[in-house]
């Protein structure tokens, strides 16, 4: 009942219909895990200068789909992110507007459920951006692999989880590919959400 108030909500607040499939009824056994770098560490400030996203079709990572955008900021960024992310001002001084980038990450998610790591961090980015504009936060359903992995190893007796992303690639023995690359960052919440649910399969094609 809740689930439906809030997409009626939703919807009423839609300010462009062309949107409207965002409040479809999800496409089955389909996800999209997403990554994003940004400007700033505070989810306030930060605007987005990459995202990277791909489609997980039943138990298989579908590689073939994976987009990923690079965008202009309207400001600078900070100078403390640039040793994570790597990217410098003059790096996406040609990327797409925010408005350009938000259009056609959209029109790729679809109503498909959302996986990240720490995703959050993410949609409060995304959200804080999106709202002056559409008029909505993302309806999408959030899948939070750390959360999941959290769920599966705490216990009474180990209230205690290490959630690093180094840990739980490894506890999962699944491979760890450079950091804070938004696709591999993509692709390795993918990763995680398939070992959790006990299924793994990575289809290039």
């Amino acid at each position: 009942m809740i689930r439906h108030l809030k997409t009626w909500l939703g919807q009423r607040q839609l300010r462009d219909p062309a949107f409207a499939f965002l409040f479809a009824p999800a496409p089955a056994d389909e996800w999209v895990s997403i990554d994003c770098e940004t400007s700033s560490l505070n989810p306030k400030q930060a605007e987005i200068l990459s995202i990277a996203a791909v489609i997980v079709r039943g138990n298989t990572i579908v590689k073939s789909t994976s987009r990923q955008w690079l965008v202009k900021p309207s400001g600078q960024i900070d100078p403390k992110t640039i040793p994570i992310h790597g990217l410098r001002q003059q790096d996406v001084t040609h990327g797409l507007t925010l408005h350009e980038a938000l259009s056609e990450l959209l029109q790729f998610m679809g109503s498909r459920a959302i996986v990240g790591y720490y995703l959050e961090f993410d949609l409060a980015v995304i959200n804080r951006q999106l709202k002056p504009w559409l008029g909505i936060d993302l309806p999408n359903q959030a899948i939070d692999v750390s959360a999941l992995y959290y769920d599966k190893k705490v216990s009474a007796y180990r209230p205690d989880v290490d959630l690093s992303l180094t840990t739980i690639l490894k506890e999962l023995g699944l491979p760890i590919l450079p950091r804070h690359d938004p696709m591999n960052d993509a692709l390795t919440a993918a990763m995680i959400f398939l070992k959790l649910n006990n299924r793994v399969s990575i289809r290039r094609g």
